[in-house]
């Protein structure tokens, strides 16, 4: 009997390792680095940029209008909307690097990235 309930334990044991490694590894994917770009495109000298954030935020798309280096215009879809049109409001004709040095690391709750952090993270990925 003692054998029977070493060996259970013990199996026990592995399977709890087992899970805490699944689970460090999921954390570690979960970074925000998955957004991606869905479309670039210059047209009349305006750069039109469509990202889809990662999953870890809730919007779930980024329109981006840039000229010269000049942000014209950001716009999520979903997420939280006021804070989404206050983003917009504020980096509406900033360059794109003090954008990137105002938002990049920015989180929100627990996550490791934010709506803010991801447009960072686009317009970085543009340069």
């Amino acid at each position: 009997m003692k054998k029977f309930i070493i060996v259970a334990l013990m199996a026990m044991f592995c399977m709890t390792m087992q899970a805490q490694e699944v689970k460090t590894e999921v954390k570690q994917e979960m970074t925000g680095e998955d957004y991606r770009i869905v479309s670039d495109e210059v047209v009349d000298g305006v750069r039109y940029v469509v990202a889809a954030p990662s999953a870890l935020v809730c919007s779930k798309q980024i329109d981006i209008q840039i000229k010269d280096g000049i942000i014209l215009s950001v716009k999520y879809t979903r997420g939280c909307d006021g804070n989404a049109k206050g983003i917009g409001a504020l980096i509406k004709d900033m360059t794109v690097e003090e954008a990137i040095r105002r938002l990049e690391g920015i989180t929100c709750g627990k996550r490791l990235t934010s709506c803010p952090d991801q447009l960072a993270k686009v317009l970085k990925s543009l340069k």
